[in-house]
């Protein structure tokens, strides 16, 4: 795996483990942009809660609406500021009623008109739960807008009276808090810390029982999971770690909602250094986590394959957790899964446990998972295709020399050849040190010249020809260099290319092999 690319991609910015001086475990940091996509697809960040046109006027009091034919937002802004409760309420309802319009709603007319501070100040109308429903309900709405509006709505102090609300008698009363807490935290890192800070997650925690109903349960949830969310920075980790014996519990849910949100929670969570992966795998939630790669549900899938794909960038321990939970049986599905996205991801996950010791590297051969990964490796679309390149070089950095010529035997040369073609000058670099891993192996077992003409025969000496012009110099230097190591007519240059991984990395067994057969193919 060629060093210098760390510092080009970030892709090594941060290793796994410090005994190595430079790992090949990548934690992820380019794709999280994409990871935000397949967030905003599958789980909202922030949600309105919308109302249907024929529903009571609140669930805790019918009242006859201001006039028949419906209140102008003049009207609304006016019975609000009325000292008459009845009127209040009924003028917040109508409020409410407009934000949760499901087209256009006034979001921006409305927090002209002042009516964030008025809601805010019903907040604390404790005698009147279903005025602090209502005021809660429209805030929730405004906050599902944009930065700037949540912004209104938490430059209003909101904050605090939500926290307080959710400790609220009145069950509708608390999950409308939540979900207006849920859609604050849901807007960046500075406005999740100041849920946190406003202490809302012992209680949010709290609210979630054995009988808590399943709709106010998703609310929490999702919640939670907006609280655990967002890198840059991250959340303070001794504040959330709060959130992991409860996670726990919830992988045993059926609810598809409701374990999508801990699974993305989990999957926040793991996405940072060792000690925090600890934590995870100390609640004991590897098991669970694992069993949901089986899952049918791609909202469930894949915020659980990401949490399983973090947990392998941790430290070798924690990699043969979800190795000893079963993991390796189902990235074998997943690896031909109908979605490209889970099928890269897959390929990334595995990329990570092939960058660990021989052993993990034996667990995943006898699992039956190089036939599927050498498939994507030549099939896969190109995202996915990278992937794989990465969990072949892997494998070839710090697999034992049999372990090598296990790879070559199932047919790698080829597909590795074929992406000496890539566009990507990254992914071309990657796979020029796969090769060099496999001919250095070859050379060791003096079998240099059988696997220099099995490249060629798949084409790969031309390819490596070509590559001398490429624009990158990089990857013409190591073309070259390759070219003149082990195709040229000389002998004896062996020590004149080596793979770009650090000198402890690459360490062949040839105790593993068998010494009379050799690398075998």
């Amino acid at each position: 795996m060629p060093a210098p690319e760390a510092n080009a991609t970030g892709r090594m910015s941060k290793f796994k483990n410090a005994s190595k001086p430079e790992d090949a475990r990548r934690r992820r940091n380019e794709g999280f942009v994409e990871l935000r996509k397949v967030r905003k697809d599958d789980q909202l960040l922030k949600r309105r809660n919308i109302s249907a046109d024929d529903e009571p006027l609140s669930p805790l009091g019918d009242h006859a609406m201001l006039n028949q034919i419906g209140p102008t937002i003049e009207d609304i802004i006016i019975g609000m500021s009325s000292k008459d409760e009845t009127i209040q309420l009924q003028s917040t309802q109508a409020c409410r009623k407009m934000l949760s319009r499901e087209k256009n709603p006034p979001i921006d007319n409305m927090i002209q008109k002042g009516i964030v501070p008025r809601c805010v100040e019903f907040l604390t109308h404790h005698h009147n739960p279903a005025l602090q429903f209502e005021a809660a309900w429209a805030l929730t709405n405004v906050a599902s807008g944009t930065s700037e509006q949540t912004n209104v709505v938490i430059n209003h102090g909101a904050i605090p009276y939500l926290t307080a609300l959710l400790k609220s008698p009145s069950p509708n009363v608390a999950e409308q808090a939540v979900w207006a807490l849920g859609n604050i935290a849901g807007d960046g890192h500075v406005a999740r810390d100041l849920v946190l800070a406003n202490k809302a997650l012992p209680l949010l925690l709290d609210l979630i029982k054995p009988d808590t109903q399943v709709t106010i349960a998703r609310n929490i949830v999702w919640t939670l999971s907006n609280l655990c969310r967002n890198k840059n920075p991250p959340p303070d980790f001794e504040k959330v770690k709060a959130c992991l014996p409860v996670l726990n519990r919830l992988l045993g849910y059926a609810d598809k909602d409701i374990l999508a949100d801990a699974c993305w929670a989990l999957s926040y969570l793991t996405d940072g250094t060792d000690n925090k992966i600890q934590a995870v795998v100390d609640c004991g939630v590897v098991p669970n986590l694992v069993a949901l790669l089986s899952s049918t549900k791609v909202t469930v899938l894949t915020p659980a394959l990401r949490a399983v794909g973090n947990i392998v960038t941790g430290t070798d321990v924690q990699t043969d957790a979800i190795i000893a939970a079963g993991g390796l049986r189902h990235l074998v599905g997943l690896l031909q899964h109908e979605r490209l996205n889970i099928v890269k991801e897959a390929a990334w996950t595995i990329s990570n446990i092939t960058a660990g010791n021989v052993d993990q590297i034996q667990q995943v051969i006898e699992a039956g998972l190089l036939p599927p990964l050498l498939h994507v490796l030549q099939s896969g679309d190109f995202k996915s295709q990278k992937e794989a390149a990465w969990a072949v070089t892997n494998l070839t950095s710090g697999g034992s020399v049999q372990q090598l010529a296990q790879l070559v035997q199932l047919g790698a040369l080829d597909p590795l050849c074929a992406l000496l073609d890539a566009k990507d000058w990254k992914t071309v670099l990657v796979v020029l040190d796969g090769l060099t891993n496999i001919l250095t192996a070859a050379q060791k077992m003096g079998e240099v010249e059988r696997v220099a003409v099995m490249i060629e025969e798949v084409g790969g000496l031309d390819k490596l020809e070509n590559l001398q012009h490429h624009v990158n110099e990089q990857v013409y230097q190591k073309a070259m260099a390759m070219i003149e190591t082990y195709f040229s007519d000389g002998e004896g240059e062996e020590t004149t290319i080596a793979p770009t991984t650090s000198d402890g990395q690459l360490e062949f067994k040839t105790t593993d092999t068998n010494p009379e057969g050799g690398f075998q193919f």
